[in-house]
């Protein structure tokens, strides 16, 4: 690919190096070939001009950032005013082929369980479905574990790219603030926006929580085509900056939720009630009420799955149809995941890492409670640290019995983060090893209790100093049943 047809036309290329021919895009200098076009991406730490010279070293044959280096370039250099996005776009012309329909879901939780639901909606239908998110690619034809929720923008476009050449038709993707904020997704065909909620989350990396709901409000503002639907959880403080944000763009709205318009193309949960492990449910949707049993457990599912009934039906898909696929929905992986039992006390897995998350699984189990809601949980290391003694505060509120372990510390000293924990804790339970704690809270399990592994979910990996060890709650609460019937 030329050099030019990289860029948009307002972006300034020596006529001489217009026709540099590409045949990669790097960010990262030490994964650059020979004929990568490299963009020199500023960070928080570092300044991607001072690895220009070991991109061309490394073969790249032009290069892009928002400022030259000083002593010139020996290679031909295209300056942007935003290099993030413009990677963005590029990354979308270097890899042309998206799957024809797209539904992009952002907010705090929920983000993984309705992406995973409007797949599997959409699976029921007949189309050939996909999701991109936390847990990866999942499609019909490749599953591919990823790290981020979002992922960069030339993993991005490939993973496009790549669907669409295997058939896929439909795609469901997770959008994080940090994708939205770095404009990981520009130059993705967004049809339909969905968003489910905004709690406390990546302080570490926002100012503040206005800075947090401005990145993603642009799913909507920016990204989502003029004419596409808008699907909002309505029952939440932050939903009103989204509706009236979607409103300005003219959006096809529908709010979902206790206070969807179900009187029109919204939906309204009009009635709940628990049976078994799942729910039975009222909506109402162009006025008209259904009945339908949803199989999950938790009212943050029943939100989950009407704000992706909503992208499914947003996206071109009828009413009838979804709703009644709903009643098929599977869980996503580590997502309030029931993994076994011991003397009948149900054993669940959560990703729950955040406090209002780790709120709403203890919340959604308490009703299975006869006797005691048993929870083990930490907190991850080199993140927001103001969410440690919220989420102490919460387990003591809505949990019987605690133990505080560790997640992923990284490069913190574990001890220090369980101790902010342990500070808004009275009475909970200290072991730092997580297979130690997990099998301790399993042995101690008796007829009535429940127990919640939060902070994992579909995990493989601990994350301790600067190494990965392999790591699973699944894993671990197996090895621990196991040990007990031996």
């Amino acid at each position: 690919m030329r050099l030019r047809d990289l860029f948009n036309d307002d972006v300034a290329i020596d006529p001489q190096a217009a026709a540099v021919a590409v045949t990669g895009l790097a960010m990262d200098s030490r994964v650059v070939k020979p004929g990568d076009l490299f963009f020199a991406l500023s960070g928080v730490k570092n300044d991607g001009a001072r690895f220009i010279d070991q991109a061309i070293r490394a073969g790249a044959v032009a290069i892009a950032g928002d400022h030259p280096p000083p002593d010139g370039c020996a290679v031909p250099f295209v300056q942007v005013s935003n290099p993030r996005r413009a990677l963005a776009l590029a990354a979308a012309r270097f890899y042309p082929r998206q799957p024809a329909t797209i539904a992009a879901v952002t907010g705090t939780s929920g983000k993984t369980s309705v992406a995973a639901f409007v797949r599997q909606i959409w699976q029921r239908l007949g189309f050939e479905a996909a999701s991109i998110g936390t847990v990866g690619v999942v499609s019909p034809k490749r599953n591919v574990y990823g790290s981020l929720t979002t992922p960069d923008p030339i993993a991005l476009q490939k993973s496009l790219d790549e669907l669409a050449g295997d058939g896929v038709t439909h795609l469901a993707l997770e959008a994080s603030s940090h994708g939205l904020d770095q404009f990981r997704l520009d130059g993705v065909h967004v049809d339909a926006a969905g968003f489910t909620n905004l709690s406390r989350d990546h302080m570490d990396y926002h100012p503040d929580v206005a800075h947090y709901l401005a990145a993603k409000l642009r799913l909507f503002t920016d990204l989502v085509r003029d004419d596409g639907a808008a699907v909002i959880a309505a029952d939440h403080d932050a939903s009103q900056a989204v509706i009236d944000a979607a409103r300005a763009r003219k959006l096809r709205l529908m709010t979902v939720g206790r206070r969807g318009d179900g009187a029109a193309d919204g939906i309204r949960l009009v009635e709940t009630s628990i049976e078994g492990f799942g729910q039975q449910l009222t909506i109402q949707h162009r006025g008209r009420q259904r009945a339908l049993r949803l199989p999950l457990v938790g009212e943050f599912q029943i939100e989950n799955a009407l704000v992706a009934a909503g992208l499914a039906i947003g996206t071109g898909s009828a009413a009838d149809d979804v709703f009644a696929a709903l009643e098929y929905l599977e869980g996503a992986k580590g997502r309030l995941e029931l993994v076994g039992e011991r003397h009948g006390a149900p054993i669940f897995v959560d990703y729950a890492h955040k406090p209002d998350a780790l709120a709403k699984a203890l919340q959604a189990l308490r009703p299975y409670v006869k006797r005691k809601l048993v929870v083990v949980f930490g907190a991850g290391g080199d993140r927001d640290a103001g969410k440690r003694p919220l989420m102490g505060e919460i387990a003591a509120q809505h949990a019987d019995s605690i133990i505080v372990t560790d997640d992923n510390p990284r490069s913190e000293n574990p001890a220090t983060i369980r101790a902010a924990i342990l500070a808004a804790s009275p009475g909970a339970k200290e072991i730092g090893d997580r297979a130690e704690a997990i099998r301790t809270a399993v042995d101690h399990l008796q007829q009535g209790d429940v127990l919640l592994i939060a902070g994992k979910g579909h995990e493989t990996g601990q994350i301790v100093g600067d190494r990965t060890l392999t790591f699973s709650d699944h894993d671990a609460v197996a090895a621990a049943l196991a040990s007990r019937v031996a």
